[in-house]
């Protein structure tokens, strides 16, 4: 008898063993370790925050047609002169033009406030600041924090950037100019954190964006949790209102949230040009963890570009994916040096015009007399455990400057209106029980 205890004792402590084995095995697709930070997702409590700074105590009036910035930036202003703490918008609506949050300051928007953008431009200050790929002054966004560590945005409210003035603005100038570039029509982002560390993003939501709804430049250790982003494709399109933008930064985890845009839901970034690659504002964008999540409308769930120069270790998994145009889109820019490496797929469910798009990526296209052209690269792109319906499943066609090479399919069950596969244009290209149309491929 007691030898059988020892017998199942032993057994038990094995399970164990391999249970811990497995759970200490996470890593990033290239075998690097996932830390606990990734699986850490506490979220903050108003409580945690700090003194509480209403800013109706501060003489702002509930009043939505009223732009009240200089007001809720006092409430800001003091909080910071007195060590810190969390504005809070209390329930009702609040206009305001650009805010600019201070180190130890947080925002709070309570269930049922609305913190509602201005629509007119001059609202938004001119300031060194960075947009598609490139370091430039800008307008800039409502919600501004520059180096904020720690820096939170909580609270079931809504921030609301009131942005339809700005759609209309842009789809006129591009009816005038159909080459028009985004930067020529003057739009606010919504969110924009630079150089802040330690951020969390958590149970807001953020619609209606101007231009792009959440920007995070050169930040470490960004947490964005069960966060909801909405810009509208109909009856008027919100154009470039992409719901994430993360642009050289490392540690991003973006987890239960729902964006439905007119642009890219989530966008890698990070510098543009002939010689991106040699600029110090450019960068990396380095282990991003994208999962259950949920993908309304949008151009593509997940894009690399067109602004990037290297992405590597991004992980998107157990998402769904609905009324998007792509799932994965790796834009192959043939004006800028690029890298996307060790990209993985898994888990991945629903429906889409095609599934992985590559092509280059050739919208104001600018060598800026260079003479030789850069070589872009996508290198160990990984897709697993993908149940889809497409139009075209293998959406791929590259040109001489591209380089693409070890990618791998699988666990594939596809309904594709176009079922082809050019496998010749990757370079080391396997597939594993990949089922398109009820047809095994290979």
């Amino acid at each position: 008898m007691k030898k059988l205890i020892l017998i199942f004792v032993c057994s038990l402590l094995g399970c164990f063993q391999l249970v811990a084995q497995k759970t200490t095995k996470a890593t990033f697709p290239d075998g690097s370790p996932i830390t606990s930070w990734f699986t850490t997702n506490k979220k903050v409590s108003l409580a945690q925050l700090g003194k509480a700074y209403v800013i109706t105590d501060f003489g702002v009036k509930q009043d939505s047609t009223l732009v009240q910035t200089a007001l809720i930036q006092k409430t800001i202003d003091v909080a910071a002169e007195k060590g810190g703490g969390v504005i809070v918008i209390p329930k009702g609506k609040f206009m305001s033009g650009a805010l600019f949050f201070k180190p130890k300051t947080h925002l709070y928007v309570s269930e049922g406030a609305v913190l509602k953008g201005s629509d007119n431009i001059a609202d938004y200050p001119k300031m060194p600041s960075r947009m598609e790929g490139q370091s430039l002054d800008y307008f800039t966004a409502l919600v501004n924090a520059y180096r904020v560590d720690g820096f939170t945005i909580s609270g079931k409210g809504t921030i609301d950037g009131n942005g339809l003035h700005y759609w209309e603005a842009f789809w006129a100038r591009r009816k005038e100019n159909p080459n028009c570039t985004n930067l020529e029509v003057s739009r606010p982002r919504l969110v924009f954190i630079w150089q802040c560390n330690n951020v969390q993003v958590q149970d807001v939501k953020l619609h209606n964006s101007g231009f792009w709804t959440s920007h995070y430049y050169q930040c470490k250790n960004v947490k964005v949790l069960d966060v909801h982003i909405y810009s509208p494709y109909k009856p008027v399109k919100a154009p470039s209102t992409d719901a994430i933008d993360i642009d050289v930064c490392s540690n991003v985890l973006i987890k239960g949230c729902y964006m439905s845009v007119n642009d890219d839901a989530i966008a890698l970034k990070g510098g543009k040009g002939p010689w991106a690659d040699r600029v110090p504002n450019n960068g990396a964008n380095t282990n991003i963890i994208i999962e259950d999540c949920e993908f309304g409308f949008c151009h593509s769930a997940l894009t690399c570009g067109s602004e990037a120069i290297h992405n590597r270790n991004i992980i998107m998994r157990n998402c769904n994916v609905n009324e998007a145009t792509r799932i994965l889109w790796l834009k192959m820019r043939p004006d800028t040096p690029q890298l996307y490496e060790y990209i993985a797929l898994e888990n991945i469910k629903g429906q889409a015009h095609s599934l992985l798009y590559v092509k280059p990526w050739k919208q104001f296209f600018d060598l800026q007399g260079r003479t030789d052209v850069p070589l872009s690269y996508s290198d160990h792109v990984s897709l697993k455990n993908i149940e889809v319906k497409c139009d075209i499943f293998y959406d791929v066609a590259i040109s001489e400057y591209d380089k693409l090479s070890n990618f791998s399919f699988e666990n594939f069950t596809v309904e594709s209106k176009n079922a082809s596969i050019d496998k010749s244009v990757v370079k080391g290209f396997t597939l594993k029980n990949v089922k398109v149309n009820n047809k095994m491929i290979d």
